[in-house]
């Protein structure tokens, strides 16, 4: 402590008129607030790893002169396991958001915005952080690659894995983790990968905007690793519709660094390092939890499994490993990480966090009369692509029809030469309307008020449900939009949809997933 003080008084002229030490973090240094004669703050770093120190110093002053949000380096002790920084302050976005987290991930407007001005600022911090980075001052390893990933992986299978007493085939998890390592590096990209995003290491200034700290562990690697970090951390408890908000808020920033790819093929790659992040996470959790038996770590497992329940819901074609993904729905369905319901967390800060409950009658109404249609079940949704030159199909099931959807103000890849024979259904259509995103705002909505309706109806136990895509030719628009609604509610709800390219005359049934 005394080089340290030593360190302030070379730079500084005086020595601090008094010194705090802070709270540790997860590495071994030591933090201090020191402040002068006149009441201003900086904060001191004692270090137990040069090289560790070095990755620090090299990077705040990189990102520094990229004009990027980071602590001002001030002093460095001559063997580099000192040094002195610009203070930040002491509120963390962690800190902030806080009320959110502690009601059960129930986060009010001003604490999303936060949130928002984190994600939108992470690409630039990601894109132009790389530029001109010396990455052999990285620490401990210069770049994300199969090693460092098969590390991660086994890290989980000896530290969380084995001590569940799952049993499971060793050479074809094995086996499986090296095709999903492969798969995770397959990309290459000139981008900063931070390895420690996350709420804690963001300060926010006065006007809630965000800075960067303890980096020192980044390196060269795919951008997706630090997303997946931040919104899928367990403790955090973002919600699913909160989450797909930040991917793109996140998304639309990144387009303004680069050329950014397709929207469907993002958010897969961004699933597979969800998945690895999950599985790093959990193999943290053993060591720290069964090993080291500390109970937060224990505490924190039921929502990080919960986070791979989620995952092992999505699309299998997405995870093309066909062992390591029977092991691990096979892992969450142990006993000792079984679903328990739990109460409704009430904010300690008094905002309002719920509705009333739908159909909640006053006692003075008496109750409803039965209705004829409920309890028949099970729901099939019918979902129709049609031209509007041969008019709105009919509902063949004599219930009147149901909603019916103008796709006619998007994009019309039909305009266009290349796409004339093609239908919605094939590859280059389908990157035209995504790539140019207008298809996609569009189906955000009727995504909104399909699922509430589709939700509602299974309550109910009603059994047929229309929905139906027009656009000028029935070829392109209501077409992609038709099928991806039908894949949308058979992978969310399970039920049986049947799906009609009236004018492709293309007809397909999803059947409902056996209980």
């Amino acid at each position: 402590m005394q080089k340290l003080i030593d360190l302030y008084k070379t730079w500084k002229g005086q020595e601090p008129a008094r010194m705090e030490k802070l709270p540790g973090a997860g590495s071994n240094r030591q933090y201090f607030r020191l402040w002068s004669k006149d009441n201003q703050s900086v904060i001191g770093v004692i270090g137990t790893s040069r090289d560790e120190d070095h990755a620090f110093v090299y990077m705040a002053r990189h990102f520094a002169k990229q004009k990027l949000p980071v602590p001002t380096v001030l002093a460095v002790s001559s063997d580099e396991l000192r040094y002195l920084q610009s203070d930040l302050g002491s509120v963390s976005l962690f800190d902030a958001i806080k009320g959110g987290r502690e009601a059960d991930g129930r986060y009010n407007q001003r604490e999303k915005q936060l949130l928002v001005k984190a994600v939108r600022e992470l690409p630039g911090f990601q894109i132009v952080g790389a530029r001109g980075m010396e990455w052999e001052n990285c620490y401990p390893q210069p770049e994300f690659n199969e090693d460092g990933v098969l590390f991660d992986l086994n890290y989980f299978k000896y530290c969380f894995l084995k001590a569940t007493g799952l049993d499971f085939h060793e050479l074809k998890l094995e086996a499986n983790f090296h095709m999903f390592a492969k798969d995770l590096t397959s990309e290459k990209v000139e981008s900063f990968l931070y390895r420690d995003f996350q709420a804690r290491n963001i300060m926010l200034d006065d006007k809630g905007n965000p800075h960067f700290i303890d980096f020192q562990g980044g390196r060269k690697g795919p951008y997706y690793y630090d997303l997946a970090s931040f919104l899928w951390q367990a403790s955090a408890k973002y919600s699913f519709k909160l989450r797909r908000e930040l991917v793109s808020e996140y998304y639309a920033s990144l387009k303004t660094y680069i050329e950014v790819p397709s929207v469907r093929h993002f958010v897969d790659r961004l699933s597979l390092f969800v998945l690895f992040r999950t599985l790093q996470v959990l193999g943290a959790y053993g060591f720290r939890g069964y090993f080291e038996r500390k109970k937060h770590f224990i505490d924190s497992i039921p929502a990080a499994m919960q986070n791979l329940r989620e995952l092992l819901k999505l699309n299998p074609s997405i995870f093309p490993y066909p062992y390591m993904m029977e092991m691990l729905k096979r892992l969450t369905e142990l006993p000792q990480f079984a679903e328990t319901e739990k109460p409704v967390v009430t904010r300690a800060d008094g905002y309002k966090i719920t509705e009333h409950p739908i159909y909640e009658a006053h006692p003075q109404d008496g109750p409803a009369t039965f209705s004829k249609y409920d309890g028949k079940g099970p729901l099939v949704v019918r979902i129709w692509s049609f031209s509007y030159r041969k008019g709105i199909p009919e509902d063949p099931t004599g219930n009147g029809g149901g909603y019916v959807f103008d796709c006619r103000s998007t994009h019309n890849p039909g305009r266009y030469e290349p796409y004339k024979q093609l239908t919605g259904l094939d590859e280059p259509v389908i990157r035209f309307l995504e790539d140019d995103g207008e298809i996609l705002t569009f189906l955000d909505s009727v995504y909104k008020l399909a699922d509430n309706h589709v939700r509602r109806y299974i309550q109910r136990g009603f059994t047929s449900l229309m929905f139906s895509f027009g656009c000028t030719g029935g070829q392109h628009r209501s077409v992609y939009s038709a099928q991806h609604l039908a894949e949308h509610l058979h992978r969310k709800f399970g039920i049986e949809v049947r799906i009609c390219h009236r004018e492709q005359n293309i007809e397909q049934i999803l059947p409902a997933e056996r209980k």
